[in-house]
């Protein structure tokens, strides 16, 4: 059915509003993630036991199609909600976090997962969106209320970062720490404490060097492989090197089934063998253009709390895809970071799409100009 540009329903105004073309990009990946899905799951499912494959792939289309609803849903919004519904939402993910210190699921000798009603959940996914926004606001506002308000977004974002380190989580620190940093030069605060920032991050990564043996590994690993274990590595570029331009054709692929985390942090890989380099282009292109696009979008506002929000959101979305696909072609040490949309985990995906209807939200172009921000 056609909407009108004189419909004034909520649809009517919402359609006419989006980015269209981000919408459609991301619903792209979304459709990515269930072909994926359907490449990757065959091998995990064998290894988890073959009478529960159907269920480990129903799994995942019901985590897909909520995180399309919400990814929509939260598009609709007025900027004011969306300031409210990330503060909300910061607060709550934030105490989560803090819980798997002492409640969580211990998992490669980290604590990041809560069991909540039989879902596993990872809050701190749910909190890098949320604190972007929320970072945004602050700083933002640190126009009429000067160095209260910056010195509010340093608390809350030490706040994060020690949490994060206890779990510990580094990759995801490294991702709020990047977002944070980028909100800090585009809101135009002295460069000295951007340089600050900056120094301060080395000097987290030389102590979490010496003090996480875990971190200390995959560096070392990366730096020099025969120092350890690189199975998945090594699998994942034979993969690539297997797949060629076009691929060895859907349900083809044989490495896929020697690699672990095939369906998460090694799906690129998948895509690499049974597709070749001809769709892992195409995938790197389509995040590529949700980032630019974004930026793009934000040329001429004058709304600073949502270019902060908006640069906020694409920062992380684009490093975290950046972190992923490096990481199978190992260019950078290996992270257990997801490939948004595309790799497996319900916590992650529906954790992206709420940012992602956040940005949509955002940028909406009438939206921005007459919303009460």
């Amino acid at each position: 059915m056609a909407l009108s540009r004189a419909d004034t329903s909520v649809l009517g105004r919402w359609w006419w509003t989006v980015d269209r073309w981000t919408l459609a990009a991301l619903l792209a990946l979304i459709g990515f993630g269930y072909v994926m899905l359907l490449a990757a799951s065959p091998g995990v499912a064998e290894r988890i036991g073959a009478s529960s494959r159907d269920l480990f792939i129903l799994k995942q289309v019901f985590f897909l199609a909520i995180a399309t609803g919400v990814m929509v849903a939260i598009s609709v919004l007025p900027v004011k909600q969306i300031r409210r519904l990330a503060l909300l939402g910061f607060f709550v993910s934030l105490l989560m976090t803090a819980a798997t210190l002492s409640m969580g699921v211990e998992i490669k000798g980290a604590r990041r997962w809560l069991h909540l009603a039989g879902v596993t959940i990872q809050p701190s996914e749910f909190m890098k969106p949320c604190f972007a926004v929320v970072a945004a606001w602050l700083l933002a506002e640190s126009r009429s209320l000067g160095w209260r308000a910056i010195g509010a977004a340093i608390f809350l974002f030490v706040l994060v970062a020690g949490t994060l380190v206890k779990q510990p989580d580094m990759g995801m620190l490294i991702v709020i720490a990047a977002v944070f940093c980028s909100q800090l030069f585009v809101v135009g605060i002295n460069l000295v404490l951007v340089a600050g920032c900056g120094v301060a991050g080395v000097l987290g990564g030389i102590l979490a060097y010496f003090t996480l043996p875990h971190f200390q590994s995959r560096i070392d690993r990366f730096l020099d492989p025969s120092s350890g274990d690189n199975y998945q590595v090594t699998i994942a570029m034979e993969a690539f090197g297997h797949g060629g331009m076009l691929g060895v054709g859907p349900g083809e692929g044989r490495l896929k089934a020697l690699l672990p985390d095939a369906h998460a942090d090694f799906v690129y890989a998948v895509a690499g063998e049974e597709f070749g380099l001809a769709l892992c282009l195409l995938i790197l292109t389509v995040f590529g253009f949700i980032v630019l696009r974004g930026l793009l979008r934000l040329l001429g506002e004058k709304d600073m709390f949502i270019i902060l929000g908006a640069t906020g959101l694409l920062t992380q979305f684009g490093l975290q895809a950046f972190i992923n696909m490096a990481s199978a072609l190992h260019l950078i040490p290996t992270k257990g970071m997801t490939l948004p949309f595309i790799s497996y985990g319900g916590s992650s995906v529906v954790a992206v799409a709420f940012g992602m209807g956040m940005l949509l939200a955002l940028t909406r172009r009438r939206l921005a100009r007459t919303d009460e921000a």
